[in-house]
């Protein structure tokens, strides 16, 4: 504070400073003075150890203790790496048959022109082929309706409409109102391929 010079001696007297604290020896060894370290390797430890578990082991007869970890040994990484390598040439089996399988212009499903295809996404799984066509024919008029099932019968929450012309596909992919409650914000879109 500046200016406590200032103040009368009754004043100064708070001011003062405290006396300062006794001295007293360190129970601790003194933190300026350096000792080295005596550092050993861990050979002796080592050894200790590997005695320590050949011994428990003869005293056991090999059966493992509660909580005890099984050794790993080679011949199990050996197996794992078989069963790796035939999981891998199974899969690379399966992608090439599924790759030769694979004609999705053979696909009897896939029937109309793409041009006056809608597709419809996000649709409720309750949805069916008449709710699509009630909700869609105020466009113009429908040639097909498929909703996209898996192989259990249950919808994949999407579906394809195909119109009989492209102005009325068009017209709806303009002013989409769907209000229906078999929606979650379905989004309609096509596109020339």
């Amino acid at each position: 504070m500046p200016g406590t010079h200032l103040l009368p001696p009754n004043l100064l007297k708070l001011f003062a400073p405290r006396p300062p604290l006794p001295y007293s020896r360190p129970v601790d060894k003194d933190i300026d003075r350096v000792t080295s370290k005596a550092v050993s390797g861990v050979g002796p430890i080592l050894a200790r150890l590997k005695e320590a578990t050949t011994d428990s082991l003869i005293a056991s007869n090999g059966e493992m203790e509660d909580g005890e970890e099984p050794t790993f040994t080679l011949a199990v990484e050996y197996q794992r790496q078989l069963r790796r390598e035939e999981r891998k040439k199974k899969k690379t089996e399966e992608f090439k048959i599924a790759k030769e399988t694979y004609k999705p212009a053979d696909d009897p499903e896939a029937i109309g022109d793409p041009y006056k295809t809608l597709f419809i996404s996000r649709l409720n799984k309750n949805a069916t082929e008449n709710d699509l066509r009630r909700e869609f024919e105020t466009y113009g008029t429908i040639e097909r309706v498929r909703i996209v099932r898996d192989k259990k019968g249950r919808s994949r929450g999407y579906a394809f409409i195909v119109y009989e012309r492209e102005r009325d596909m068009k017209g709806e992919f303009v002013n989409p109102s769907l209000t229906s409650q078999c929606y979650h914000s379905p989004l309609p879109f096509y596109s020339r391929l």
